[in-house]
């Protein structure tokens, strides 16, 4: 039996390919465009565009320029306060990805719950979800990184496992993952939209993902790759 726990997910009818592809367009827009005309100011960019979708995701009403401008709802400025420090947070992850988990969580209800429930789980049985999710970013695989990816965001955001704001812990962890394996270290595309772009397939093959077994979570790798070649896209490099 294989010690690698994505390595069946990896296999799985359509999803080598799906995933390949994925990768292939996200290189070529990296590769292509990147390389001529990537600074600060682009990944900002890229942060700022992915704090707004995965804001609206969440239930915000805050525009893009809402948020450029450092107004917006609540939601809006948890999921900008989180994108403002996410790139920090990659080599933490790598290390000790609980401690990652939890800082994104205290930046994204800051000021909204009280200090000894930042961060921590809702209880014993969502700590055991999260530690299941930390055992996925540091068992060694072979599986593409952005179907690591795919699976941590949908851990997450399926479980649930802290009080509030899950979904934004759940886009921002995926992020981390592409940034931390090496496919977009300076997080130059943009997931959130992606998914914003595709939301109706985003929320139901999450809750595939969270009640429909192993065809569910075949459906949301499946979505994923698509979402991922939409994230590509995004990406300021495209302007």
């Amino acid at each position: 039996m294989s010690d690698d726990p994505l390595a069946g997910l990896a296999a799985l009818e359509g999803v080598p390919s799906a995933y390949a592809a994925a990768r292939d367009g996200i290189d070529a827009v990296l590769r292509d465009r990147g390389l001529r005309r990537t600074d600060p100011a682009t990944t900002a960019e890229s942060l700022l565009r992915g704090a707004h979708a995965s804001a609206v995701l969440e239930g915000s009403d805050s525009s893009l320029e809402d948020l450029r401008a450092g107004s917006g709802d609540a939601v809006g400025q948890a999921a900008l306060r989180v994108s403002t420090e996410l790139l920090g947070q990659a080599p933490v992850l790598v290390r000790s990805p609980l401690q990652a988990l939890a800082r994104l969580h205290a930046l994204a209800t800051r000021g909204e719950l009280d200090d000894d429930r930042l961060g921590r789980p809702r209880d014993a049985e969502a700590a055991q979800r999260l530690r299941r999710v930390a055992d996925l970013v540091l068992a060694p695989t072979t599986a593409p990184a952005l179907l690591q990816a795919a699976v941590v965001h949908a851990e997450l955001a399926t479980a649930a496992p802290f009080a509030s704001h899950n979904g934004i812990v759940a886009r921002a962890a995926e992020r981390l993952v592409l940034v931390a394996r090496g496919v977009d270290e300076k997080s130059l595309v943009v997931p959130e939209v992606g998914h914003l772009a595709h939301r109706a397939a985003y929320e139901s093959n999450l809750r595939g993902y969270r009640d429909g077994g192993p065809a569910g979570v075949h459906s949301w790798l499946l979505y994923a790759a698509e979402a991922y070649a939409a994230a590509a896209e995004a990406s300021p490099l495209r302007d």
